[in-house]
This record gives C-alpha cells, sequence and structure tokens, in this order.
C-alpha cells in the first residue's frame, strides 16, 4: 500500500514542536507495517540540504502563477524517499518556517502552504508516473488544503483515499478572505460548507471538510475537540463528521528516546539499573549551578512557554516547591513574559532553578534523564509527548489531566499504587491550588523511595512505541481503500 505523507516539517531536520517528531517517526513505522511511503515537504533550507540522489521530476505552474520545481530523492538522516518543493523564493528565509525574526507570520504563509497542499494533490492525482499513492495522509493546517485541491482536483480515473491529522486544533492557518483568489480552488469552496470561516479563510477548517477520515493524536482530544470548549469554533463541524474521527494516540521513537542508548546523556540506565539517572542528575545539577543535593526532587520543563501549557501555574507554586526542598529546570521560549518570569526566578534562587530561554535537542535529552517530576500542566494538549519522553526516562510526569496526558498517566493515588498501574501524577482543575496539591503528593512519594523506584520502574517499562499506533492507521488506510 503506497503512503504519500505530506507535512511542513520533520524532525531531525526541521522541528518548531511535536509534529515534526510525529512526521520523522511515522514513515518508518508505517514501512515496518508493510507499507510504502513517501513524503512531500516544502523546501526549506536543512530539508534540501538532506536530500540526497536528487533529480528533477518536474516543473509546476502554482494557481497563482509562480513556477517552481518538485524534486526527488531520499532524504539521508531518515532514509525514505521523499518529493521536495524547491521554491527558494518562498521558503528560504530568516525566522522559522511560520514567522520572521520579529516573530510576525510570513506575509504570504497563505501561498507557501497552499502550494504544499496543490502538490501533494498533483501527486495524488499521478504527476509521478512511477509511483502513485493510494493514500495521501497530510498533517495540520500547512498541509490541510490537500483535501480540498483532491476534492476539486482530476480524478485521473482513480480514487486516492485522504486522510487528515490535526495535531492542535488552536493552530488554524486562518486568513483573509481576499487570500482566497489566489488558491486557485472554486468560488463555491468559499462556502460555511467548506473554506469560510466567520468571513475568513481556514485552511484548518478545509482539511476537517474535505478529507474522507480525520484522525487525531488521542482518543480523549478527539472527543474534546467536540465540545464548545476545546472545539475552537470548530466543535459543530466536528460533530457532524464524528463518525469520521478517530484518535490515535501518538508514539514515542524508540531509536531516538532510548535512555539505555542515549548518546546525548552522559551516564546510560535503563529501568532495572539506575544508577545511570542518579549520575545524569548530579551531573546536570553541576552543569547548572544548582546545590548538589542528591535527595532533592528535580523537576523538569521543557515546553513551549505560553499560558496554553500552563507556566503561569507553575510560577504560581515555584515558592512553595523551593520552600519544601524542591528544584526545577526549564528548557523553552514563548511568551515575552513568562519568559522574564522565569529569568528572574532563576536570578534569585540560583541553586535551586535554572532557566534557558530557546530549544536545544540535545539538552532536552539530558534534562529528561536527569529530572524526578516531568512538569505537563497545560490547559489542553492534544497528545504530548514530552510526558512520554519522561515516562521512558524515568522522570515521572506531573499532568493536568486532559487529552493525551489523561490517556498517558495514571495518578499516584492509592488504588493505583495498590494495584501496580500508576506512573505519574494528575490534577483535575486547572488552578494553582490544583498543581500545589499534586506538587506535594509527588514529594510525598519522592520521600517514600521503595514506592518512589517501584512507580518508577513501571513507568519506564511502558510499552510507548509505534508498533501500534502503526497497526491502527494501517488499519484505517485499508478500509478508506476498501
Amino acid at each position: 500500500m503506497k503512503v504519500l505523507q505530506v507535512s511542513a516539517e520533520i524532525f531531525p531536520l526541521l522541528k518548531t514542536g511535536g509534529l515534526a517528531d510525529i512526521a520523522g517517526a511515522l514513515p518508518g513505522a508505517l514501512n515496518a507495517a508493510g507499507c510504502t511511503v513517501r513524503v512531500l515537504l516544502p523546501g526549506f533550507a536543512p530539508i534540501m540540504d538532506d536530500l540526497q540522489s536528487a533529480s528533477v521530476l518536474t516543473e509546476l505552474t502554482a494557481p497563482w502563477g509562480e513556477r517552481v520545481l518538485l524534486r526527488q530523492g531520499v532524504l539521508g538522516s531518515l532514509g525514505i524517499s521523499a518529493y521536495v518543493i524547491d521554491a527558494p523564493h518562498l521558503y528560504v528565509r530568516a525566522g522559522t518556517p511560520y514567522e520572521d525574526a520579529q516573530r510576525q507570520p510570513h506575509h504570504d504563509n497563505h501561498l507557501r502552504f497552499a502550494l504544499l497542499g496543490w502538490v501533494a494533490a498533483q501527486l495524488a492525482c499521478g504527476l509521478d508516473p512511477d509511483w502513485q499513492p493510494a493514500v495521501v495522509h497530510s498533517h495540520d493546517w500547512h498541509a490541510a488544503l490537500t483535501s480540498a485541491y483532491l476534492a476539486f482536483g482530476p480524478a485521473r480515473g482513480r480514487r486516492v483515499a485522504s486522510v487528515y491529522t490535526v495535531h492542535n486544533l488552536a493552530y488554524q492557518g486562518v486568513f483573509a478572505p481576499v487570500h482566497f483568489f489566489d488558491l486557485g480552488l472554486p468560488t463555491s469552496a468559499f462556502s460555511v460548507n467548506g473554506l469560510e470561516f466567520h468571513g475568513q479563510l481556514s485552511f484548518m477548517k478545509a482539511g476537517l471538510y474535505y478529507a474522507d477520515h480525520i484522525t487525531t493524536v488521542s482518543p480523549t482530544y478527539a472527543q474534546e475537540i467536540q465540545t464548545p470548549e476545546q472545539g475552537c469554533g470548530l466543535d459543530g463541524l466536528l460533530r457532524v463528521r464524528a463518525y469520521d474521527l478517530s484518535g490515535i494516540l501518538n508514539a514515542v521513537d524508540e531509536a531516538v528516546w532510548n535512555p539505555a542508548t542515549d548518546a546525548a546523556i552522559s551516564h546510560r540506565f535503563d529501568a532495572k539499573k539506575t544508577t545511570g539517572k542518579a549520575r545524569c542528575k548530579a551531573a546536570l545539577q553541576q552543569e547548572l549551578g544548582l546545590a548538589l543535593q542528591p535527595d532533592a526532587p528535580l523537576f523538569g520543563v521543557v515546553s513551549r512557554l505560553t499560558e496554553q501549557k500552563g507556566l503561569h501555574l507553575v510560577l504560581a507554586v515555584l515558592d512553595g516547591l523551593i520552600a519544601r526542598g524542591g528544584q526545577l529546570v526549564v528548557l523553552g521560549n514563548g511568551d515575552a513574559k513568562l519568559e522574564a518570569a522565569f529569568k528572574a526566578c532563576a536570578l534569585a534562587n540560583p541553586q535551586a532553578v535554572s532557566v534557558r530561554i530557546g530549544y536545544d535537542e540535545a539538552y532536552a535529552h539530558r534534562i529528561f534523564a536527569a529530572t524526578d517530576v516531568t512538569l505537563v500542566p497545560s490547559r489542553f494538549e492534544p497528545c504530548g509527548l514530552t510526558q512520554m519522553y519522561g515516562l521512558k526516562y524515568g522522570s515521572l510526569p506531573l499532568v493536568h489531566r486532559v487529552g493525551g496526558l489523561a490517556d498517558t498517566v495514571v495518578d499516584c493515588a492509592l488504588e493505583h499504587l495498590a494495584d501496580g498501574t500508576a506512573n505519574g501524577f494528575v490534577f483535575v482543575d486547572f488552578t494553582p491550588q490544583a498543581l500545589d496539591r499534586a506538587v506535594r503528593r509527588a514529594l510525598a512519594l519522592y520521600a517514600r523511595k521503595e514506592e518512589w523506584r517501584s512507580v518508577r520502574q513501571h513507568a519506564m517499562q511502558q510499552e510507548l512505541g509505534w508498533d501500534q499506533a502503526a497497526a491502527q492507521y494501517v488499519a484505517l488506510y485499508r478500509h478508506l481503500i476498501a
């Protein structure tokens, strides 16, 4: 079964969040499950640099008149076949894939990512005579127009199934309605039964409306986005399409995230031999200038610093955490006020708090390897990979009970400790008080060393790899083709 995966980023070449981790791991997992997967990506510089044995498949004229090249080759870092849109005027720029150096969205994002969906539809309709997919699987708003272009494009006698995965419904790719006329879609597509969203143009809505099937990244989030509270204005459409919506839990690429083989950490360890974890903790404390206290519970945050991630709650409980002997390590960037607040805390408590603004993949690995608790107090969380990385590295997750966090973390309540299912700490109310109670539960269990070690061992032994998720995707693909 031939599958074309369409995404804007892919790990390890280009990453701004969890989407890249999934886009990087899923093709290999699907190939192992019997599929033949190729990926389509925009020609951002790191992707172009990694493309090996490249040749020009064709030259294309986009609906708005721009000429672009479509190259094909193999991504050397991943060993998978790829199509890459070679358009330097669109993709080779300062800033991030989505924002300029001043953190403002690129002025032509609607064209940059419409092109991704348009090329995907061309490939689905036979652009490459030597390889035609049976399924096109597009990810998040950047690739959402794929399904719309398929719906209105030339089928050329072939039926291609379309799957659209929502990684975060809050980021919708909404643009001014005037930009619709650049896209080359019929005017009928700009309607309530199409791309129109409160008078604006919504790429996300295109994916949700036109795809044969919608998936999202955890079972609980699939239910939550059908409610007004987390539907981001699209809950009505999602309820209408509930029969075509499913949640498939994301997984961990265990070739990358495995403390027994991880070259990024100072000492390796596994669930049964955790001496290396204690050494990683001591090494990080020394590196960051924290007090060298092996028994001080070390908490970690690896996250975008935004209100959605609940980091203002962490600030609210931080004094109490420090007063009870805890330490905190933070890695992330985002909201300027949150960045400043965390840096002020580190300045005021240099032996207990360390903050690094930005993102560093190797440093993130060292944090998970060293910390005792991974904090993920998100207001909402479609899946969350951070808590899974914490589980793999014996850093027990402390989470708000939403989305994929609810699907992966079992609270250390007495009944769960008794039956051996506990693997972290969960709070329900999105308040500082509820988070503080969960922190105190974590500190109380940490003081009971034998129970802590038992819970940590269970957490590290959980199956979090891609086999099960890949099997669910393959079953979905087969159902759609049939």
